[in-house]
Order: structure tokens, then C-alpha cells, then sequence
């Protein structure tokens, strides 16, 4: 296939025509591609456009954004072997054919029926084919070919990340760089100037400058200052086509803010200040505040304040707050008006965070004087001391004299005080005081060793005003007196051994005194000088407040005595001296060879033995508990002899009790029972019933016709007057027991207890004929029939 052109129109053309042809006239039956010119209109010449590429073999070129009534007309296809007779077929395949592009398959012209947007696409690739009408079968190879967008100027330039924020610090040198803005153009930047961009500054002038180029912002003032103006706001245009008329531009906004530098030193708004303080200002409260102003912000505007001289720089001190950075001044000693009233202070204010490019606005301090005028109060008595001790003796009489206690008005007026005692604190009212004087006096009397330390307060108030009232603590000493005698320290527990030494000591004591060192620290012990010698026991005062108590005997027994009763004198050394008689009570034990106490009273009897307290333990529980074993079997005896039966009337009534166990309804020999149950063979066996009866086989008696006349009435009558009658009868009631049936059943019973001493003289043959209800039961017995027979 052969890609030629119809017309050139510049001698680079005609060149490119001319191969275009020879390429053609050497290849027979290929297609020309006609581009780059417009259809030929009737009445009308043709016209050539200029072509804005250089020559290329297979592309053609569209404008976009087209918006003629009529398609675009693209180029033309044409094959040699087309004579103009409408024999060939012109096909047109690829993206966009036949929706976007239209091909008249007779002449071979190509248009564009649609607006192209070459953001959207570039370029779009097709393929050209040429067939017989009549045959459809294809004159040339298909040949493939490019349809380019050509680009116009319909895209402004655009800044994507605006509107713009932006700091630079204030006094920057001109020319600092703040900010590099970039705007971007969608058309083609390959062709043409549609998307050469130049930037230009439409807001912010003379304060700030933009690079056409690179679209670098920067200052263009000296020494911009933020206290003056801190907030700009700057607009920058990008504009296409190289910024010529014509061309498509785009804005944004860069809102630029000036931090902030330490270039102001803090001011004092005056040089002089005046502040009133009350004398009754509480030491370590704030009395007043100060400040000096710094145009800075934040940490540029951090201060410190000190008090640099004065003659009060002792009495107040000053701290800063860093939040409101103020001075804030505190009282450090308590003002007095009567002394002096007022004071001078020079207080300096001064930068912490210094900038040294800016230290020539310096220096970055300032200094005020500020005095401080000290107001007159009523102030209330002021005691001569903080606190009083005073001192009295115990047991003192009512009355007596503590001590005295003075206050005084500090004010010009000096006004006459009164003195009270505070009874919140001191309830019981031990003291009183002269409300003239202060002098303060005992009102109950004390002892020393019950409690030795009162505390109270005394308030002094102005006559004129009794509202302002001072109070002082006042601590009175009870003094000790020698009023209690020594006496032991405890009660002791004292042991001697029976075999001990003479000048043993068995015991060391001591003494306690209630009364204080001065007046009971040295004790003096002694035996009572009234009684005789004791030959048993001595004592030895070792001259350290303790006495040891030793032994006179070489041997000590328990069996003569047990314990002995030394009586002890202690006294003391206060003034005058007192002393007490105390009691010692000593024990005599046995001991081990090392003098360890074994045991002492009752006990040492038993451990002669060789018997210890868990062997005594033991032997006391083994006799308690056959003394339980005893009892117990002795309750077990009575409770078998009590009568089954107990009579409620009469308790002499007796049952005679057998204790002859039977053997059975098969033992007949050693009783008949038949006697229980009919009258007629108990008139035949009469036996004591206290005795036992001798054991005789009696033949069972069928009843006959005499039986049934017997009343039972009358039997138990007639046994009764024997009963009666019996001389061998027990000398008290019986209880005599008839057991009766009544008359037998003419069917008979089939009980074994009417049999006598055998059993086959029962026939059971009959229970055959009761029905099936007793065929077990006559089964049953005729087995036990046939095995006894057998």
C-alpha cells in the first residue's frame, strides 16, 4: 500500500510529494492519503492550510474542540487501481470508526463527526483497506494510519494546591524567599505556546515580588515589621501563550503571616509608682502587682522582674507570672507604721530570650521605682513575749502567785489593756488572773504526779476596743514536793532452795518513787530494826537504788516450813525523808543441782515418789474412767429387773415370767398348746404356774358334743375359786391369762396349731376341689404329702 498526498505547498512538500509518487508508481495498486487540505467547495478554488508538523507518512491531523455545524473533513484515501468508475471499496476500521470518524466508501474522503478533546486522547490509530465492489475481495494489503488531535489553547493554567499559608519572619532581609507557587496548563506543551505559563503578582505590591518563571514568592521591603502589620494577603496569576494577549491565566491567594522576633525591649508604662500597704498585711501575702509592656509575643516576650535596690528590698520580694507576666510583690517581714512608714523600691524588668541580630534596638531592660506607703492600723495589745513558762509548787494553797503576764498598745494612743483567760482552751479553771495586772493565780490545789504540766492562753484586749484582742500561750510547771514514799517496783516472787549455801543471794530488788529525782533517786533499804535478828534471811543495800536479799541457813526443809515473811524499810532521800515498809514473801522449793526450781507446796511430796504431774494426770483419768464403767453397769442391772408390765392400780401385782424358749409348732413335748385354745383339755392339765410342769405326750382329742355345752363364764369362775383357794399361791395378786377361740368351724381349720404331735392324720386332698384359686395351695401341700410318705 502506497500512503501519498495530493498537494504540497512548501519545497520541503514537494520533495516529500515527490517520493511519494515514485514510492507509488514503483508499488501498482496502492492507496494515496490526501491530508492537510479542505474539500473543494463548487464555485470556489481550493485553499491550502498551513501544517503545523513536520511531515509524517501515516498520521493525519484533526483540530479539537471543533464546533462547525458540518463534520470536520480529515484527509482522503486513494488507491492507484481506482479509475473513478465506483468499482472500489473504501473500509475504514480501527478506534473510533464509523462513531467518531466517517469514511465515504466510494471517494475515499474521511470526517470527524464528533467534538475531540485532545486532554482526553491524543491520537487515534485506524486501519484503511481497499476491496472490488463487485468481488469483495481486497486490491491492497490493509495499511494502517494515525489521526492526531491537533491541541488549540482551551485549558487556563491552574494552581492545585491553593489557596496558599505562609510564615516568614518579620525584619527578613528583601529579597527573602517565602513560598515557590506552581500552576499547571493541560494543553500541550510540545506545541505552541498553550502551555507556557509566566506568573505575575495582581495583589500584595510593594511588600512582595514573584518570579515570572519559577513562581518564587519574596519580600521586597526592608526590615517588615509585625508589630506594624502581621497579616498579608497576596495574589498570584499564571498565564499561558507566554503571557501574551489572548492568553488563558488562573489565580490563587497566599496568605502570608509575619512571626515574630525579639526586636522590642519591655517598657515600664511609668517611671514611678506608689502602692499602700497596711501594716496589718499578713507576712508571705501578695500586697501588689507590676508590669511592663513588650510588643513581642510568646517566648519573645518573656520577662523577669527583681528588686535591684531600695531600702525595702529586704521587707517585700517580688516573683514573675508567666502567664499574665506580671511582678507579682510579696511581704517578707511584718510592717509596723510606728516605725516606719513607707519605703523605696527599684524594680527592673528584663528580657530572658535575647536575639543578638536585634541588639542594637537594645538594651532590653527597663527600670522603675516604685514606693511603698505603709498604712496605720488599730492594732490589737502586743504582748512583750511570744510565750510564757512559769513555775509553782504542788499542794500550793489557793491563790498563790504563777506569775505575770504584760501586753501593750503599740499604737500612738497606747490605751490601757485588759487580761482574761481564754476558758475554751482550759475548762476546768485551774488559774485566774487580775484583768489589771496579768498576774496569774493558782484556783484548785495540784499534785504534781497526777499532772505535772497545765497549758493555757491569755488574751489582752484594748479597754477603748475590746474587738482587737491578742492571746499568748502561758505552760505552768507543777514543782515536785516530797510527798510520796519509795516503795517496791512490783510484787516478787521469792524462792530458796532447800539446799541452798548461806550468803546466797536468792533475790535482788529495787524501789520506785512517784515523786521526781531531785526529791526520791537515792533509796536507803534496811531490815524493820524493831524485830529481832533473823536467823533465816539478811539483806544488803548495794547503793544503786537496789538491795539484794541473801540466806543465813545452810539447809532450808519443807516439810517443817514452807514459806517465810522478811519485812523490808525503804526511804529516800528527799527532803524531808519519807519511807515505807513492805513485805517479802519467800518460798521454799525444791531445786536442781544447777538451781533450777523443780517444784515447790504439795507437790514436792509426790516428786519424792519419783512420780511427775503427767503421770498423777494419767492415773486420775484411768480412775474416772472405772468409776464410769461401774456406774454404768450398775444402771444396766436395774433397768433388767423392772417388770414388763406395770400395773396402774396396783404396783404389788406380779407377772410370772418364763424364760423357756420353745421350739416351734412342731414341739409338742415341751407344752400344749392345745390348752391354750379349748377349755375341755385345760380342765385336764392343772400345773402350778409357778412351776414348771412335767413334759407327758397328750393325744389330741377330736371335739365331741360335751365340749359344747362348756361356758366359758363358768370356767373362768371356777379357776378363779381355785385360784383363791390355792395355798401355794404367791402371797400377792397374779395375773392369770385364758386364751379362748370360741367353737371350731364345722369346715375345720387348717391351721397346724389343733394338730397334735403328727401330721398325717390331715388329709389335704380336698383343697383339689375349691377351684383353681387353691390349685397352687393344694399343689403345694400334696407335694409335701407325697415327700412325706415317701
Amino acid at each position: 500500500m502506497r500512503i501519498t498526498s495530493t498537494s504540497c505547498i512548501c519545497p520541503v512538500l514537494v520533495c516529500l510529494c515527490f517520493v511519494q509518487r515514485c514510492y507509488g508508481a514503483a508499488h501498482h495498486g496502492s492507496i494515496k492519503v490526501t491530508r492537510n487540505q479542505t474539500k473543494h467547495v463548487e464555485g470556489e478554488t481550493e485553499v491550502h492550510h498551513r501544517p503545523k508538523r513536520g511531515w509524517v507518512w501515516n498520521q493525519f491531523f484533526v483540530l479539537e474542540e471543533h464546533m462547525g455545524p458540518d463534520p470536520q473533513y480529515v484527509g482522503k484515501l486513494h488507491s492507484n487501481s481506482d479509475k473513478g468508475d465506483g468499482s472500489v471499496k473504501y473500509i475504514l476500521t480501527g478506534e473510533g470508526a464509523g462513531t467518531i470518524f466517517i469514511i465515504d466508501d466510494t471517494t475515499g474522503d474521511i470526517h470527524s463527526t464528533k467534538s475531540l478533546d485532545r486532554e482526553q486522547k491524543t491520537h487515534y490509530v485506524l486501519h484503511a483497506q481497499a476491496i472490488d465492489r463487485r468481488t469483495n475481495k481486497p486490491l491492497e494489503p490493509e495499511s494502517e494510519f494515525i489521526i492526531k488531535v491537533q491541541d488549540i489553547n482551551d485549558n487556563a493554567p491552574k494552581f492545585t494546591d491553593g489557596p496558599y499559608i505562609v510564615t516568614v519572619p518579620e525584619m527578613s532581609e528583601m529579597g527573602t524567599s517565602v513560598l515557590q507557587v506552581t500552576a499547571t496548563d493541560a494543553d500541550d506543551p510540545t506545541y505552541g505556546n498553550s502551555a507556557r505559563v509566566v506568573y505575575s503578582i495582581l495583589q500584595g505590591q510593594p511588600y512582595f515580588s514573584v518570579d515570572p518563571k519559577t513562581g518564587v514568592i519574596r519580600t521586597a521591603l526592608h526590615n517588615m515589621d509585625r508589630e506594624a502589620r502581621e497579616h498579608y494577603s497576596v495574589v498570584i496569576q499564571a498565564k499561558d501563550m507566554a503571557g501574551q494577549v489572548g492568553g488563558l491565566s488562573g489565580s490563587t491567594t497566599v496568605n502570608i503571616t509575619l512571626t515574630d522576633v525579639n526586636d522590642n525591649p519591655p517598657r515600664f508604662p511609668q517611671k514611678h509608682y506608689q502602692l499602700y500597704v497596711p501594716e496589718s498585711a499578713q507576712v508571705g501575702t501578695a500586697v501588689g502587682k507590676i508590669k511592663a509592656n513588650d510588643a513581642d509575643t510568646g517566648s519573645n516576650a518573656d520577662m523577669k522582674y527583681t528588686i535591684i535596690n531600695g531600702d525595702g528590698s529586704g521587707v517585700f520580694s517580688i516573683s514573675t507570672d508567666k502567664e499574665t507576666r506580671e511582678g507579682i510583690i510579696f511581704l517578707k517581714k511584718p510592717l509596723n507604721y510606728e516605725k516606719k512608714k513607707s519605703y523605696t523600691l527599684n524594680i527592673e524588668g528584663a528580657n530572658t530570650h535575647l536575639d543578638f541580630r536585634f541588639s542594637h534596638l537594645g538594651p532590653f531592660k527597663d527600670v522603675t521605682m516604685l514606693k511603698v506607703i505603709v498604712g496605720d492600723v488599730d492594732e490589737p495589745p502586743l504582748f512583750t513575749v511570744p510565750s510564757y513558762v512559769m513555775e509553782v509548787y504542788e499542794n500550793a494553797k489557793i491563790g498563790t502567785a504563777v506569775g505575770t503576764v504584760t501586753a501593750q498598745d503599740p499604737d500612738t494612743a497606747n490605751s490601757l489593756v485588759r487580761y482574761f483567760i481564754d476558758h475554751n482552751t482550759e475548762d476546768n479553771r485551774y488559774f485566774t488572773i487580775d484583768a489589771s495586772t496579768g498576774t496569774i493565780k493558782t484556783a484548785k490545789i495540784f499534785d504534781r504526779e497526777e499532772t505535772p504540766w497545765y497549758n493555757i492562753t491569755v488574751a489582752a484586749s484594748e479597754i477603748d476596743d475590746p474587738g482587737l484582742v491578742s492571746h499568748v500561750p502561758v505552760g505552768v510547771r507543777i514543782l515536785d514536793i516530797n510527798d510520796n514514799p519509795p516503795e517496791l517496783a512490783r510484787e516478787y516472787d521469792v524462792v530458796v532452795c532447800e539446799n541452798t549455801k548461806p550468803g546466797q543471794v536468792i533475790q535482788t530488788i529495787t524501789a520506785t518513787d512517784k515523786d521526781n529525782s531531785a526529791n526520791g533517786a537515792r533509796f536507803h533499804f534496811s531490815l524493820d530494826e524493831e524485830l529481832s535478828l533473823n536467823p533465816n534471811f539478811t539483806l544488803r543495800d548495794n547503793e544503786d537504788n537496789t538491795a539484794s536479799i541473801l540466806t543465813r541457813r545452810r539447809r532450808y526443809s519443807r516439810t517443817s516450813q514452807d514459806i517465810y515473811y522478811l519485812p523490808v524499810l525503804i526511804s529516800d532521800g528527799g527532803v524531808p525523808p519519807l519511807s515505807s515498809s513492805s513485805t517479802l514473801t519467800i518460798r521454799v522449793c525444791a531445786c536442781e543441782r544447777d538451781g533450777r526450781v523443780r517444784t515447790c507446796h504439795a507437790e514436792a511430796f509426790l516428786s519424792s515418789a519419783g512420780l511427775s504431774t503427767g503421770a498423777l494426770i494419767a492415773i486420775l483419768l484411768c480412775v474416772v474412767i472405772l468409776l464410769a464403767i461401774v456406774v454404768l453397769f450398775i444402771t444396766l442391772r436395774r433397768s433388767k429387773k423392772e417388770p414388763l408390765i406395770i400395773s396402774e392400780e396396783d404396783v404389788r401385782e406380779n407377772v410370772v415370767t418364763y424364760d423357756d424358749e420353745g421350739g416351734g409348732e412342731e414341739d409338742t413335748e415341751a407344752f400344749d398348746i392345745t390348752a391354750l385354745r379349748n377349755p375341755s383339755a385345760a380342765e385336764e392339765l392343772k400345773y402350778r404356774r409357778d412351776v414348771r410342769p412335767e413334759v407327758k405326750h397328750v393325744p389330741r382329742h377330736h371335739p365331741s358334743s360335751s365340749l359344747d355345752s362348756i361356758n366359758v363364764q363358768e370356767f373362768i369362775k371356777q379357776r378363779l375359786a381355785e385360784a383363791d383357794l390355792d395355798p401355794s399361791v404367791p402371797p400377792y395378786d397374779s395375773l392369770q391369762t385364758y386364751a379362748y377361740e370360741g367353737h371350731r368351724s364345722e369346715t375345720g381349720s387348717i391351721s397346724s396349731l389343733d394338730s397334735a404331735t403328727t401330721h398325717s392324720d390331715q388329709d389335704y386332698n380336698y383343697l383339689g376341689d375349691w377351684g383353681p384359686e387353691f390349685k397352687k395351695l393344694a399343689e403345694l401341700y400334696g407335694e409335701i404329702e407325697s415327700e412325706r410318705t415317701t
